[in-house]
């Protein structure tokens, strides 16, 4: 589905990822860990073709994914950035159908089909209700919801992620991550997104990609990578592993000095 190939990623003069193979293939969810600054936002940028690598590449299929159409990357690609600095004048409604567009093909628009998506995607995402409100009144926490509404109404091969659950409250944190399982399952779509939750990170990713932000990473299931040492290693700072109801959990130390930064 999708693979990196001797991948670099550089910013402002620094390596942040180097010689990175991966591959993320169809249902697999991936969660991409790092502390702040270690370029889990660029490497998304660069596997959706949004930013170009220092070196390496990214391929879709067997197709280096610079050399595919816009559009066509967009059927299969979704993908959710970080930081939104569209002003939509629309609807909530508008807004979450423009994930269509990439599979609209009637010279008139979206047809049945495409407002059914939307209808569906506005109800897990808990739009409904406000689907008619203009998307500029919304909170921080209604545009995410319909950020993500917009997304799961494109219905992509392949999800491309940036922290999905900020300034979701849990809820809606558990409703986005189901709904991602979901599509895991049933139409075998693959998930690649940055998480800070560990908790979440441990009960809904099968894979997990460390980045340390020097150029090093770490990549393998989720229970070998969530491991006290591994992420005391990332972090730089001591967590503890503790049971609760047969999952492993992971928390700060409970002696403050030691997570002095």
């Amino acid at each position: 589905m999708l693979r990196a190939e001797s991948l670099e990623v550089r910013i402002a003069g620094r390596t942040l990822v180097r010689g990175l193979d991966l591959v993320v293939r169809g249902g697999e969810r991936w969660g991409v860990l790092g502390r702040n600054g270690a370029g889990k936002s660029t490497l998304l940028q660069v596997l959706a073709g949004l930013r170009p690598p220092a070196a390496g590449r990214v391929l879709l299929g067997d197709e280096p994914i610079d050399r595919i159409s816009r559009r066509q990357v967009a059927r299969q690609f979704g993908v959710l950035l970080q930081e939104e600095t569209r002003d939509y004048w629309g609807s909530t409604r508008e807004y979450a159908l423009l994930g269509r567009y990439p599979h609209i093909r009637r010279m008139f628009g979206p047809d049945s089909t495409d407002h059914g998506v939307v209808d569906r995607a506005l109800e897990v995402m808990d739009l409904e209700h406000i689907a008619n409100r203009a998307y500029r009144s919304l909170s921080g926490g209604e545009r995410q919801r319909a950020r993500l509404a917009a997304l799961f109404a494109q219905q992509p091969l392949c999800y491309l992620c940036d922290e999905p659950l900020q300034q979701l409250d849990l809820p809606h944190q558990v409703a986005m991550l189901d709904w991602i399982s979901s599509e895991s399952r049933q139409r075998s779509a693959a998930t690649l997104m940055v998480l800070h939750d560990l908790v979440f990170a441990s009960r809904y990713c099968d894979c997990i990609l460390l980045l340390f932000g020097d150029g090093r990473y770490m990549t393998g299931t989720s229970r070998e990578m969530l491991t006290e040492q591994n992420l005391r290693g990332l972090y730089g700072f001591p967590v503890e592993a503790h049971e609760l109801d047969g999952e492993t959990v992971f928390l700060p130390t409970r002696n403050r000095d030691h997570g002095k930064l």
